[in-house]
C-alpha cells in the first residue's frame, strides 16, 4: 500500500471548510471524488487542519492510500487537471505508513489578513477583513506579547470545540505591514483551537481600536473564559500558509 501526501492551496470562498459535511462542497470532498475517478477506488482523505466555511489554505497537507502505480507527477496533472479552480495541487510525495498530517505536525502557521483602511476594496473582499478604523499597531503588538508562549487558551476558542485539552503553544505573533494598506498578523504554533487564530486576531483588533487594553489580553488569557475576550474575526481574513513536521517545511516552495 502507497501513502501519498499532498500539498493542498484553495480558495475558501465559495467552499463549506474542509472536512466533508452534507451542506455544500467541501476541500475533502472534491479530493475524494477527485480521487476516486482518477485511481478508480474510493478514496478516504485525511487532512492536517479542518479549515472553516470561507478561510483559504496555501498549504495544507492532506493524504490519502492507494496501490495503483500511478507515478506521483501523475497524480498531481490527473488532479490538478479534475478539480474545480478553487483547488490546486502544489506538491505530492510518498511518505510512510507512520505519517499522519495532522497528529505527526508539530507547527502550523496562518496569516490572518487586515485591510485597514477608510475605502473597502473589491479585489480584497474575500481575503481580508476591511477595518476602517486606524489600528494601533503597537498596542496590538504589546497585546500579542502575552499569549507567547505555552498557556491554557480556553478564552481563545469557539463554543463548538471539542478539543480535549485547551493547552496550546504560540512560538511567534508577528505584525507586518503590506501594500495597499494591508495588514497581516502572521500566528505560528504547535497546534491551534478551533477557531483561536481568528479570535486572537480579533481581540488584537480591539486592542488596535481601543476597545481593550494590552494588557486585558493577558487578563482574557488567565480568565479561561470566553466571553469575556475580543470578538472573532471573519473567516475570510484567514489562510493556513503551511504546516511543519519535526521543523521541516513539506515542499519546496520559499516561505
Amino acid at each position: 500500500m502507497r501513502h501519498i501526501r499532498l500539498v493542498v492551496e484553495y480558495d475558501g470562498t465559495t467552499l463549506c471548510g474542509w472536512q466533508r459535511q452534507d451542506n455544500g462542497p467541501t476541500v475533502q470532498q472534491h479530493l475524494e471524488e477527485t480521487l476516486a475517478k482518477l485511481l478508480q477506488h474510493e478514496v478516504r482523505v485525511t487532512g492536517a487542519s479542518r479549515t472553516d466555511s470561507g478561510v483559504h489554505a496555501r498549504g495544507q497537507v492532506a493524504m490519502f492510500s492507494t496501490e495503483k502505480p500511478i507515478a506521483l507527477h501523475g497524480i498531481r496533472r490527473g488532479l490538478n487537471s479534475l478539480l474545480p479552480d478553487t483547488i490546486a495541487i502544489r506538491d505530492v510525495a510518498e511518505v510512510g505508513p507512520d505519517f499522519h498530517p495532522r497528529h505527526s505536525a508539530t507547527g502550523k502557521h496562518y496569516r490572518y489578513t487586515i485591510l485597514n483602511g477608510p475605502n473597502r476594496s473589491p479585489l480584497w473582499r474575500h481575503r481580508a477583513w476591511h477595518v476602517a478604523e486606524r489600528l494601533d499597531r503597537e498596542a496590538m503588538r504589546e497585546g500579542a506579547a502575552h499569549l507567547l508562549g505555552e498557556h491554557d487558551f480556553a478564552a481563545f476558542r469557539a463554543a463548538g470545540c471539542t478539543a480535549q485539552t485547551t493547552m496550546r503553544r504560540i512560538d511567534a505573533i508577528d505584525l507586518t505591514e503590506l501594500p495597499d494598506e494591508l495588514l497581516a498578523i502572521d500566528v505560528r504554533g504547535n497546534a491551534f483551537l478551533r477557531n483561536m487564530v481568528r479570535i486572537v486576531a480579533g481581540t488584537l483588533a480591539d486592542v488596535g481600536l481601543g476597545r481593550l487594553t494590552p494588557a486585558q489580553v493577558g487578563e482574557i488569557l488567565r480568565s479561561k473564559d470566553r466571553t469575556k475576550g475580543g470578538r472573532t474575526a471573519p473567516a475570510h481574513g484567514l489562510t493556513l500558509v503551511e504546516v511543519r513536521y519535526d521543523g521541516r517545511r513539506v515542499s519546496s516552495d520559499p516561505p
